[in-house]
């Protein structure tokens, strides 16, 4: 990996499981038009999820949005 410092990759690596995390809390809202949140169908009714579970899900991807903006700009400066 050329000259990259141990920092930046583990950085990096921090940057990508955050991007995915951000990816899967988006899915799994169910939205206006209940888009791919749909895919958990049945478990919505079975446990009651549907409130509670898009307030998580909404601060999740808020808080996950904010960490990738800082873990990207920790890589930038350390570059």
């Amino acid at each position: 990996m050329g000259g990259e410092s141990k920092l930046l990759i583990v950085l990096k690596i921090i940057q990508g499981l955050i991007a995915v995390g951000v990816i899967v809390s988006i899915v799994m809202q169910s939205g206006r038009a209940a888009g791919l949140g749909a895919i958990a169908g049945g478990a919505e009714t079975l446990f009651g999820r549907k409130k509670n579970m898009d307030a998580f899900f909404n601060k999740l991807t808020i808080g996950l949005g904010i960490a990738f903006m800082v873990i990207s700009l920790t890589i930038a400066v350390v570059q």
